[in-house]
């Protein structure tokens, strides 16, 4: 009893200390008791206009997070909630957040949910009963790609409601989770120490209905990016009254003071950012958290590593939510609501094995592609490599062996190939048996071209290549990476400056053969040799009657990962293009295939379990997208019809 009594006064002095320290250090920034009248001036300055939502249920549970104050989770204490498992907590008016870490095969044993429950697996892997029945659950973090392999990320997650029996084990290497709870759950508080709980806490009466199912499994790399600002795109996941807002911020982006009628809690991820709370600005951190009250005056200044964020709102946010609705309604346009990706060869079960597929292309009613053989480090091998044909069924052959490391394709004249015979320096027509009809581009001004990547035709019988120099050689036979154009007569010319993309790979055209797009794979990069201008864009050119270029100009922006942010490059692994007869285009790279409408506005993205590498519309609709990735081909349905200029 009285260490209990002893320790209270510990509690209380502590508290006083906390509140003391919490007005000195925000009282010139506006943040401290009365924060209100300062917010009332910002609004009228900076003309914003407050509404407030109605019949929003009231707690006696006060927060543990001061409203514009940022708090590191670290400075939160640890809670015990279960044999193995403790918890860093926070709460707002509304919502609850816990951050769970689990011993390995730690167990919360069978129990009734008090609230509605998101929970998301941030670390190792879960068994999750939903009503007695069982659902794996697993994180994994992205893999840097090597020569044999790469991963994207995952985190599996559930929505279950109020009243579902769930219990929840973890994997044997343990598990770290994010739950968030709408109402509160007052047990947790309870085991935190909070005084004076009620008996019951309301919840939202007027809800929205939520934009995921409940007991249902998602990865929340599935659920697509919804654009909300120049600069900002963020996965929405929305229940009754809450919504989680998985945001991504570009770096050095700035968005100025605003307010809505929600509360927010913001939770740091990645990156860094100086939060704009009322007139003064907080620097944030992974793993800083602040409170921002409804109709508070906030905004952000991001910094040079862009940042990712956790936003939670409650309630949910009717016009986040309308932005989901416009977003999806464009993706399903061109990916059905319902179509699934399919595995059709994984080339590592079957013969011949495959090791790094390139450069599919659809020609007489079979997908032709390139097998590279590379090591972990990029070391390539022409004589382990193959050119293959594959029937939409998963059977594939090898059409040509051992004889040239190949790389893009495109079909040609007469039922033929064009090929980038990528290690020989040139390019070929090659039958579909795999016989070389001739060369027809090998040299550039008397040198030999380097490394030949990618390849498109256009109506009148010539062809545009690019070329990386991606090759074994140290030293080039070329000035620098480049673009080149072949004339129907044979005519090559150099149609970019020596390194103008610090490495171009992926290009098409548009169907009507008036634009020529090119993309840039790597850029910024400390390993890397070059360095330029066109970032992580895809860039579009008007044509000429002669095949040259003019009026270059960024058409689209394409997401980076996490990886690259950090070390504050701008390299997407933009690799192979596809474009359909609307002029919607669909890029390879490390997040995704993502797709931009003919504007270059992005559309979305499909998620796939390694970065794929390139994909070529087939079919006898020429319906389906087939996507190459190492070892494995996918295939996935689409409502567009994709453009091919067969000659």
């Amino acid at each position: 009893m009285r260490a209990t009594r002893l320790q209270n006064k510990v509690c209380y002095g502590l508290l006083i200390l906390t509140v003391l320290a919490f007005t000195k250090c925000t009282s010139s920034s506006g943040a401290a008791a009365g924060w209100e009248k300062k917010n009332k001036e910002l609004i009228a300055q900076h003309k914003l206009t407050e509404r407030p939502l109605p019949a929003l249920p009231a707690t006696s549970v006060n927060t543990n997070l001061e409203p514009a104050q940022v708090t590191g989770l670290t400075k939160l204490d640890s809670v015990a909630l279960y044999p193995g498992i403790s918890a860093k907590m926070f709460w707002g008016t509304g919502v609850m957040v816990s951050t769970l870490q689990l011993a390995p095969n730690a167990t919360i044993r069978e129990e009734t949910l008090p609230a509605d429950r998101l929970l998301f697996v941030l670390e190792g892997t879960i068994n999750q009963s939903v009503d007695g029945s069982p659902a794996a659950m697993t994180a994994r973090k992205r893999e840097a790609p090597d020569g044999r392999h790469s991963g994207t990320p995952k985190m599996d997650f559930v929505y279950l409601e109020k009243g579902t029996r769930s219990a929840v084990t973890a994997g044997a290497s343990g598990a770290k989770l994010l739950e968030v709870y709408s109402p509160f759950r007052l047990d947790y508080l309870q085991k935190a120490g909070v005084q004076n709980l009620p008996a019951q806490v309301a919840d939202i009466k007027a809800a929205l209905a939520p934009n995921i199912e409940p007991r249902k499994v998602y990865d929340l790399y599935d659920i697509q990016l919804t654009p909300l600002a120049t600069g900002a795109a963020s996965r929405l996941v929305s229940a009754k009254n809450v919504q989680l807002s998985f945001i991504s911020m570009d770096p050095n982006s700035v968005f100025p003071h605003h307010i809505h009628p929600e509360e927010q809690m913001m939770l740091v991820l990645r990156g860094a950012c100086n939060e704009i709370l009322l007139d003064g600005e907080q620097a944030m951190k992974a793993g800083d958290v602040v409170r921002i009250p409804a109709n508070m005056v906030h905004g952000a200044r991001i910094g040079e590593l862009g940042c990712d964020a956790l936003d939670i709102f409650w309630p949910a946010r009717a016009d986040y939510l309308q932005k989901e609705k416009t977003g999806k309604t464009a993706f399903n346009a061109i990916i059905p609501q319902n179509a699934k990706l399919e595995l059709v060869v994984d080339g590592k079960k079957t013969k011949p094995e495959l090791t790094f597929t390139e450069g599919p292309k659809w020609m007489g009613g079979k997908v032709y592609f390139s097998n590279m053989y590379f090591d972990e480090n990029f070391g390539a091998n022409p004589k382990r490599s193959s050119l293959v044909a594959l029937d939409p069924d998963g059977s594939y052959r090898n059409i040509s062996e051992g004889k040239m490391q190949t790389n893009g394709l495109y079909p040609y004249k007469n039922g033929n190939l064009l090929v980038c015979d990528m290690m020989g320096h040139r390019v070929v027509e090659m039958t579909t048996k795999g016989e070389v009809v001739r060369v027809v581009a090998d040299k550039f001004e008397g040198r030999p071209i380097d490394g030949p990547n990618d390849v498109i035709t256009d109506a009148k019988g010539g062809f545009y290549f690019t070329d990386p120099q991606f090759t074994m050689e140290a030293e080039k036979f070329q000035p620098g990476r480049a673009v080149y154009y072949v004339s129907p007569g044979g005519k090559i010319t150099r149609i970019t400056k020596p390194n103008e993309f610090a490495m171009p790979n992926g290009i098409v055209l548009s169907p009507d053969g008036k634009t020529l797009f090119i993309n840039n794979c790597y850029d910024d990069e400390s390993w890397y040799p070059v360095k330029s201008d066109k970032d992580n864009f895809i860039w579009a050119y008007d044509v000429q009657a002669n095949g040259t270029i003019s009026n270059g100009r960024k058409f689209a922006q394409l997401v980076l990962p996490e990886t690259v942010l950090d070390r504050k490059g701008k390299s997407s692994s933009a690799d192979g293009m596809a474009i359909d007869k609307l002029g919607n285009l669909y890029v390879a790279t490390y997040c995704g295939v993502q797709i931009f409408n003919e504007k270059g506005a992005y559309v979305g993205m499909i998620n796939l379990p390694s970065f794929p590498v390139s994909l070529c519309f087939g079919d006898s609709d020429m319906k389906t997208l087939f996507i190459v990735s190492y070892s494995k081909v996918y295939k996935i349905r689409t409502n567009m019809q994709g453009f091919v200029n067969y000659l």
